[in-house]
């Protein structure tokens, strides 16, 4: 389900917009919605830097590459 939202920006804004994404054939609708997108992955990416900086991790971390490689397939019968 969509939520419509109402936004006022200023003139010089509005012609930048309209400039990059015409009101037409539904491209400024796409282009907000990806701007926003954006905007608010990069908000929550600065939140949990901000949060490892303030409780970083006591050990180093330790990742096993080996546990997530696909191991290599056994000889012997196939299932049909």
């Amino acid at each position: 389900m969509s939520k419509q939202l109402i936004v006022e920006v200023d003139e010089a804004t509005a012609r930048e917009l309209e400039a990059v994404a015409p009101s037409s054939a539904r491209k400024r609708s796409a282009f907000l919605r990806q701007a926003l997108r954006k905007a608010l992955d990069a908000a929550q990416e600065q939140r949990m830097a901000q949060a490892y900086a303030r409780l970083p991790d006591e050990a180093e971390a330790f990742f096993d590459s080996e546990a997530w490689e696909a191991r290599p397939a056994r000889p012997g019968k196939r299932r049909p």
